[in-house]
């Protein structure tokens, strides 16, 4: 059994520490006000089989809370007295420098919380290190000078998640729509660099990922990118193919018609779009941004976001590409081809596409071989996200968040060039428990909450306000997102909807099922779940009204989190059954992953959720291996289509390199911690295997905290 020290590193469970410290506060009271060597011997085994129950690694701070109620218990209140005088003492000596230990275990390897803080980061890698260590330290001065103390307490406490504090000292934003059409059109500038319109498909794939690169070096969040703004390029490439062939054929004398002349260049365009595809694909994986980690972009394919004709088709041929290079994967250190967590891939079904007999059903087909094999691509309904928007289609930046509708001074609808401002997240669980299902008192809650949450987010607005473009030039001034002057402020880009800022939600499932004792699905629940959404709604439009700024509901990614929320939740309001009795909560509005029901059931019931969650929203459904069943993988696909804005399907993709397993990899318990097991050879040695596993919306293949390890332990099948 293991405890969680103050610096983040885990220890094992030693009773005779927790005796030792009752003791030296025992011995400065007066006999007769003492406990009993027994009493002592019998507290330290009350923490003991109280942190087995838990069923996770506890911390420090919450065994010794538990230890002075414990004295309390036995009516020995001045020991308790000068238990917690002995107590604050130490954490006096301790707060002179809050981050050094944080930092000196971080760099000796021993910080679990860090090593699983991100699925995509390997916290042993120096870049990475660095990273880590520059974010405890604006953490820090986030925690002590930037934000208000009630702030940081519900911060502390689960009550709100204040995301990315270890970025909030510098003046960065979350995520983006890259402009790449403007970038690849009009030139730009790299590290100083004069960049000029392509002349070629593979220049432009080029130029597109190490812009990739230095934008994720420039923010904290995801970042999306179209292929339409790439297929342009290829007629550029098929025009200088058909020049050089028909130069190369003068020059030696030979007569040759057109039609010979258009089939050679046209060999030329295939290899330069498979060279091309390949470029984007390795580079973005294999590229390391400077928080040590490859860019989280996201790659969008969407048919009709081109005209008919040559472009579209040019268009369908680098979505093919995608989707073969995809299929195949990328080679590990053993040389054996793996699933790659980026590019995240979105396909978007629409009606030329998602039936048999439609113009691109192949290319659909290629795209469900794809999500069989490698778990992308995901998929965005035309039909319905066009209902809930505007009539529009667009991706989403990074994972899941969307932008509103935006029209630019002409009243076109602009997307690309757009961004969000920072994202504040609120514990719906917390609200539930602190009201014990006093509905009155709920509402009230509800209320201060989102006052909370309001002033954290203008603080991000505020923190962002004044930024001047000279600080993120591929941003600001050199078109990813704008072409500001030189020392100009990004402000106008912070109001009217230009961008967003996103209020989000965690744990809609069990808010209801401790409020009604029932799941949001039951027909006599789901009235109070989709109440409280429009609650949320309705908050961001008065927001919005009061401000010019973009408030969005955002249906947060919790990854680390939803094991820190649940152990807050654990610490405030105790073991409650079906609401805080497990290591995470559920993300946004989804259904339990332990709630048995059938996939086309479960979009069919989260998709009037999504249309209540505009700032950001994916669902999913967990299915087995179904690369031998793929009209399956297509039957889910049209239910998409017809019923949900966007969903993914998620199936598993892992290797042992030991033994050469390419099955599950399992989760099995070792004393009372959760750990990854090859089931061929029994290899727990995380180093040497892949696995790939959807962690929030994107896929993951670093492994993930205990809470967020259970939750995928528990997930059933869908289909």
């Amino acid at each position: 059994m293991k405890i969680i020290k103050r610096s983040g590193a885990e220890n094992v469970f030693d009773r005779v520490k927790i005796e030792n410290a009752v003791r030296k506060a025992n011995i400065t009271v007066e006999e007769k006000d003492r406990l009993s060597e027994d009493e002592i011997k019998e507290i330290a085994l009350n923490m003991e089989n109280k942190c087995f129950n838990m069923n996770r690694a506890m911390d420090v701070e919450t065994i010794q809370d538990w230890v002075e109620a414990d004295i309390m218990r036995h009516g020995k209140y001045t020991v308790a007295k000068h238990y917690i005088t002995y107590r604050y003492e130490r954490s006096i000596v301790r707060q002179a420098n809050t981050t050094d230990k944080q930092i000196l275990s971080l760099l000796n390897f021993e910080n679990e919380e860090v090593k699983q803080e991100n699925s995509n980061k390997n916290p042993t890698v120096n870049s990475v290190q660095r990273d880590y260590m520059a974010g405890e330290v604006s953490k820090d001065i986030t925690k002590r000078f930037l934000l208000p103390d009630d702030i940081v307490e519900a911060h502390e406490k689960g009550i709100i998640h204040f995301h990315d504090a270890d970025y909030f000292a510098q003046h960065m934003h979350n995520c983006c729509l890259v402009n790449l059409e403007d970038m690849l059109q009009n030139g730009t500038v790299i590290s100083e660099v004069m960049i000029e319109k392509p002349h070629s498909f593979s220049t432009a794939c080029n130029i597109a990922t190490q812009s990739i690169a230095q934008i994720a070096s420039s923010q904290y969040g995801g970042q999306s990118i179209t292929l339409s703004h790439l297929a342009p390029f290829v007629q550029i490439s098929r025009d200088k193919y058909r020049r050089e062939v028909r130069k190369e054929f003068d020059n030696q004398n030979i007569k040759v018609d057109e039609n010979t002349i258009n089939n050679i260049a046209e060999m030329r365009v295939k290899a330069e779009i498979v060279q091309g595809v390949q470029m984007i694909q390795y580079q973005v994986i294999t590229l390391m941004t400077t928080n040590g980690q490859a860019p989280f972009v996201t790659v969008f394919m969407y048919l009709d976001e081109v005209p008919e004709g040559q472009t579209r088709d040019d268009l369908a041929a680098i979505i093919e590409e995608m989707l073969r290079q995809r299929i195949q994967g990328v080679k590990n250190e053993k040389g054996v081809y793996v699933t790659p967590a980026f590019p995240k891939l979105i396909y978007v079904l629409e009606e030329d596409n998602v039936r048999e007999g439609t113009r691109y059903w192949e290319l659909t087909k290629l795209a469900a071989k794809c999500t069989a094999k490698r778990m992308v691509p995901d998929y965005i309904s035309e039909k319905i996200m066009k209902k809930l928007k505007q009539g529009y289609c667009y991706p989403c930046m990074g994972c899941r968040s969307f932008l509103t509708v935006y029209h630019d001074e002409e009243g076109k609808p602009k997307f690309y060039g757009r961004f969000n401002q920072g994202v504040v997240t609120l514990n719906l669980v917390d609200i539930a428990c602190s009201s014990g299902r006093d509905m009155d008192k709920f509402w009230k809650i509800f209320d201060e909450r989102l006052e909370l949450c309001r002033r954290a987010l203008m603080l991000r607005h505020e923190r962002l306000k004044g930024t001047p473009s000279d600080v993120a030039p591929i941003l600001w001034q050199n078109g990813a997102l704008a072409r500001l002057k030189k020392g100009e402020t990004i402000d106008k880009l912070l109001y009217g909807g230009y961008s967003t800022i996103s209020l989000g939600y965690a744990g809609l499932c069990e808010c209801v099922r401790y409020m009604t004792g029932k799941s949001h699905t039951d027909s006599e629940a789901t009235p109070f779940a989709l109440e409280v959404m429009q609650y949320l709604n309705d908050a961001c439009a008065k927001w919005r009204a009061e401000t010019n700024i973009d408030f969005s509901l955002y249906g947060t990614p919790l990854e680390s989190t939803t094991y820190k929320f649940a152990r807050c939740l654990q610490e405030r309001f105790g073991m409650i059954e079906g609401v805080t009795d497990r290591n995470y909560i559920t993300n946004s509005y989804h259904i339990h992953v332990t709630e048995n029901i059938d996939a086309f059931d479960k979009l069919s019931f989260e998709s009037q959720f999504q249309a209540l969650s505009p700032g950001g929203a994916i669902s999913y459904v967990e299915v087995p291996n179904m690369q031998n069943n793929i009209d399956a993988v297509l039957a889910v696909m049209q239910h998409i289509y017809d019923n949900i804005m966007y969903a993914e399907l998620n199936t598993k993709s892992d290797y042992c390199q030991i033994c050469g397993y390419d099955g599950e990899i399992s989760i099995v318990e070792d004393d009372g911690k959760l750990v990854w097991e090859c089931p061929n050879c029994g290899n727990r040695d995380q180093n040497t295997m892949n696995v790939a596993r959807r962690t929030c919306g994107y896929i993951g293949t670093q492994f993930w905290n205990q809470g967020r390890t259970q939750e995928i332990k528990e997930r059933v099948m869908h289909l």
